[in-house]
């Protein structure tokens, strides 16, 4: 992710993306982990790259989303040279679930 903005993640979003690993590591395949991880650092690379690129959540404007996969959903925030991962959301959850800050 050189030349783009810093990707810098709040404990939350790790905390909920350690929660999808171990559940994907228990319930799936090895082929759907290494999917998610495939699809997350492309993710990651386009919001470093242009973070303006996703849109605007519904729950504050201030606050972009991505879709990683049909499953989860990354939402952050972007700060000066630095993007914020406030959330990463696995979209099997009731959405009441999602706290962003």
């Amino acid at each position: 992710m050189k030349n783009g903005y810093k990707i810098l993640w709040t404990d939350n979003a790790l905390k909920e993306l350690q929660k999808t690993v171990e559940y994907l590591e228990e319930h799936w395949t090895e082929k759907e982990l290494r999917n998610l991880a495939t699809n997350l650092e492309k993710t990651l690379i386009l919001i470093s790259n242009n973070p303006y690129l996703f849109q605007a959540s519904e729950i504050k404007k201030d606050v972009r989303r991505a879709v990683v996969l049909k499953l989860s959903t990354l939402y952050y925030r972007i700060n000066e040279n630095n993007v914020e991962i406030l959330l990463f959301f696995s979209n099997r959850q009731d959405p009441k679930k999602r706290k962003l800050k």
